[in-house]
């Protein structure tokens, strides 16, 4: 079995429609689908694709970044009027 590796991602509403997707860890890494399950998909093959460009080349690969966190709020009576 291969090594796996975690990025995250930043899905944004493209204008257009669909979605633009951004690997912040891996420079000039993006793709973008029409629905967010063909974005994910997408992006998995951009990211497979820049490790194996960077392997070749012999550039460095930054290491997995994925941060899982969950952020509680409280909104007061006003704001959720």
């Amino acid at each position: 079995m291969g090594k796996t590796r975690a990025y995250k991602v930043i899905f944004e509403l493209a204008e257009e429609g669909g979605y633009t997707v951004y690997v912040p860890s891996l420079p000039g890494c993006i793709s973008e689908g029409d629905t967010y399950e063909e974005a994910l998909a997408n992006v998995k093959e951009a990211i497979k694709g820049w490790i194996e460009v960077s392997e070749q080349f012999g550039d460095e690969i930054p290491q997995s970044d994925v941060i899982v966190d969950v952020v509680e709020i409280s909104l007061s009576d006003e704001q959720t009027a």
